[in-house]
């Protein structure tokens, strides 16, 4: 586990990015394009496999999708601080906004959305 808060992360970011002057490319649109090109590498990775398969990656695989998560991460906490949002408060709001939808005594086992009961 690491000791890096997602704020210093956060920074770390920022600072790689002035330091190659590539805050003129990160727009939240380029951003979030960047981030769903890294998102769908992810999903390469995991298009022919079974459920089974997908769930015991070999070392190798493995590796290689953990560079594809990080880039997404990276991507998505510039992109929230070109937007100056808090992703942890985000994420925590949108927990208690999930709990309302889908209250754990009526949604228990079922992958229905919302909407569908």
């Amino acid at each position: 586990m690491s000791d890096i808060t997602i704020e210093q992360l956060r920074q770390k970011i920022s600072d790689f990015a002035a330091a190659r002057d590539w805050d003129q490319f990160h727009s939240p649109k380029s951003l979030s394009m960047a981030m769903i090109v890294e998102a769908a590498e992810l999903v390469e990775h995991f298009q022919w496999l079974t459920e089974e398969q997908s769930q015991s990656l070999p070392d190798g695989k493995c590796a290689e999708v953990e560079n594809e998560l990080a880039d997404i991460f990276i991507y998505l906490i510039r992109m929230a601080d070109k937007l100056d949002i808090d992703l942890l408060n985000a994420a925590n709001n949108k927990l208690k906004i999930n709990a309302e939808k889908y209250p754990a005594d009526k949604v228990r086992g079922s992958a229905k959305k919302y909407t569908e009961y």
